[in-house]
This record gives structure tokens, sequence and C-alpha cells, in this order.
């Protein structure tokens, strides 16, 4: 949220750290808003994560693709909401709201940077998970059997439920 605050006071392409990520990034765009998407993916894969082990139950594989996976789905809906609020308020103002920077892909590589950010995390958290739990290898096989007692869904299950009703 802090690094929201500081994009959001001077806006992301005005961030005065400009001179230090450029530096660092060899560029001469202001990588910030960059940075801001790469730590969402950092720091929010692993609570999701662990949202849908206790929630949904997952395990295995699918508890580290579906992090990653919703952290995308997430940066799609900010970036459409962005474009959408720019074509909404105040189109003459887009490009200072955006922070495009003259980078037509801006969108696109902010929703990269995200992912990476995910995986990066979810490769970590494999990695420790390899490391100290036993049956990790076990746990990533049985994410891909379906339980003995599974039944169909979908359009079976409505099916049923129509003649039922």
């Amino acid at each position: 949220m802090l690094l929201h605050l500081v994009g959001s006071h001077y806006s992301y392409s005005e961030v005065p750290f400009h001179q230090l990520l450029s530096n660092l990034l060899g560029t001469d765009r202001n990588m910030y808003d960059r940075l801001v998407h790469l730590c969402f993916g950092l720091l929010l894969a692993y609570p999701i994560r662990e949202m849908f082990m206790r929630l949904a139950k997952t395990k295995g594989f699918w508890s580290y693709y579906l992090p990653i996976d919703l952290i995308l789905a997430f940066s799609a809906i900010y970036e459409l909401i962005e474009w959408l609020t720019v074509e909404v308020v105040n189109p003459g103002a887009g490009a200072a709201f955006l922070g495009a920077q003259g980078d037509i892909w801006d969108a696109q590589k902010d929703m990269l940077m995200a992912a990476i950010g995910a995986i990066i995390t979810m490769l970590v958290t494999a990695f420790i998970n390899f490391i100290y739990n036993k049956n990790f290898w076990k746990e990533m096989k049985d994410s891909f059997k379906l339980p003995k007692n599974d039944a169909p869904l979908g359009e079976v299950k409505l099916i049923k439920m129509i003649k039922n009703k």
C-alpha cells in the first residue's frame, strides 16, 4: 500500500526514485510502476496460496499454480479498470494518469512484472516445501488424481437439479 501511496502522490511516471531505478536497470524510463507491479505479485501470491489451501483445499501443483493465475487475473482486471477510468473520467488526462510514458505495451509489461513476482514467490515456496515437506512429491502427484468418490459436476449436475425441481 505504501508503494501505491507514493505512486499516487507523485503520479507513477513522476516518482522521484527515477534516477535510482533508471541507473539500476539501465533505462531512461521511470520504472517505479513496474516495481509496484512486481511487488504486487511478490507480496500477494503467498497469502493467495494460503487462501486457496484453506478455503478451497487445494494441494500440490494447484496450490502453486492458482495463485499465479489469480495474480494474472487481478493484474489484467486492474489494467482494464485503469483504461476504462481514463476513457470515462477524462480522456485528455489519460497519458498522465496511466503513466505509460509512451510505451504502447505498458499494460502487458505491468502484468508480466506481476506474474514474475508471483512466479518467484511460488518457486521459493515450492523450494522450501521441497526441502522440509517429506511428502512434497506425493502431494504433487496426488494433486492430478481425482478422488475415488468423485462425481460429475457441471451440466450433469445441472440436469439432475432441473429434473428434481
